[in-house]
């Protein structure tokens, strides 16, 4: 990864804060990327600085960011959501996507949206990909 990447990490609800937690730690640039307003407050007060919000219905704003974009980690909420994440950010970046299931069997659709990795966790305990 470039120097002045950042790593992309989706996290909705609660899934993906030790990630961040760790990112914040180790003082590496990461941004964050939700849809949704209530997300983005949630995640400010986890003291998160880079916030991407971006419309999952409009393809037109799926633009890519100014922010270089590096490895992308992606924590499974919503099978729908994290394929439509998958979509709008494969192109944003030839580092590797990893997503974190906590459902096995959902390998084969990711991978054909555009993942690199699918890493099947129940906890989420995945800052050893960052390294």
């Amino acid at each position: 990864m470039k120097d002045s990447a950042f790593i992309l990490v989706v996290a909705p609800m609660n899934t993906g804060e030790p990630l961040l937690r760790y990112l914040k730690y180790k003082c590496l640039p990461f941004i964050v990327i939700t849809n949704n307003k209530q997300e983005e407050q949630r995640l400010r007060r986890l003291g998160v600085e880079h916030i991407l919000m971006v419309d999952t219905v409009e393809h037109e704003t799926w633009a890519v960011p100014e922010t270089p974009i590096g490895k992308v980690f992606m924590f499974e909420k919503s099978l729908p959501l994290c394929c439509r994440y998958l979509q709008i950010v494969r192109k944003w970046t030839a580092q590797p996507i990893y997503v974190i299931s906590e459902r096995a069997s959902v390998r084969h659709i990711y991978k054909g949206l555009g993942a690199d990795h699918v890493i099947y966790s129940r906890n989420g305990q995945v800052s050893f990909l960052v390294d």
